[in-house]
């Protein structure tokens, strides 16, 4: 338990859970300093053992406060795909869950489920990153001891791409004209001779093509 000042504002300092708290008081009061200090701790401790100061917070599922973060996301960002996709296993495995109850066990739970079922290490991690997003200030304690344990984010394996052969450019063109779709072969031909990634084919106007400059 530490308070000192830094010019006129006094700032306090403490460990809680292995983690380093520093943070300014903003006050140039000495006493109010301690008193920020403490209420600082206690609320911590209280996000420590999975306490809700307001009662609606308390008895929320999981699955509502996934619907209102997918719907504020919608707003912020133009590409969602991913968030839906990874925000959809969240709520399919630990949906039905009071935020109450989520727990670093029910964290650990949900990354052993999604591996059962075969899902990527780095696609887990990014759900549990939304997962935690999703849950607040209430998942600052959670993600400190999963960190300290090394168990946030599990291995991914950092592969670089590598350009595709001339027989399997060959091979996705031939398949892609048999499909369907008739956009499904264009997307990869544009990919291949552009450059282009996903999110740019996608996106794509008839105002950036300019055929007669080819």
């Amino acid at each position: 338990m530490a308070v000192f000042p830094r010019g006129r504002v006094w700032w306090y300092k403490f460990y809680f859970a292995g983690q380093l708290i520093r943070e300014s008081a903003k006050s140039t009061s000495k006493t109010v300093a301690k008193d920020a200090e403490n209420q600082r701790r206690r609320e911590l401790e209280q996000g420590f053992h999975n306490l809700k100061q307001r009662r609606e917070i308390r008895i929320r599922q999981l699955r509502d406060v996934a619907d209102e973060y997918l719907a504020d996301y919608r707003l912020r960002f133009r590409g969602i795909t991913f968030a839906e996709y990874a925000i959809g296993h969240v709520v399919r495995l630990p949906g039905e869950k009071l935020l109450v109850d989520i727990d670093e066990p029910e964290v650990l739970g949900y990354q052993s489920a999604r591996l059962k079922e075969s899902a990527a290490p780095k696609s887990i991690n990014e759900e549990v990153r939304f997962l935690l997003t999703m849950m607040g200030e209430a998942c600052d304690v959670i993600r400190v001891r999963l960190c300290k344990k090394k168990k946030l984010k599990l291995p991914a394996r950092r592969k670089i791409g590598k350009a595709y052969e001339p027989d399997e450019t060959q091979t996705m063109g031939q398949l892609s004209r048999k499909s369907r779709s008739p956009h499904i072969h264009l997307a990869p031909m544009m990919a291949l001779s552009a450059g282009m990634r996903d999110a740019e084919i996608k996106s794509l106007s008839w105002s950036q093509i300019h055929l007669d400059k080819n």
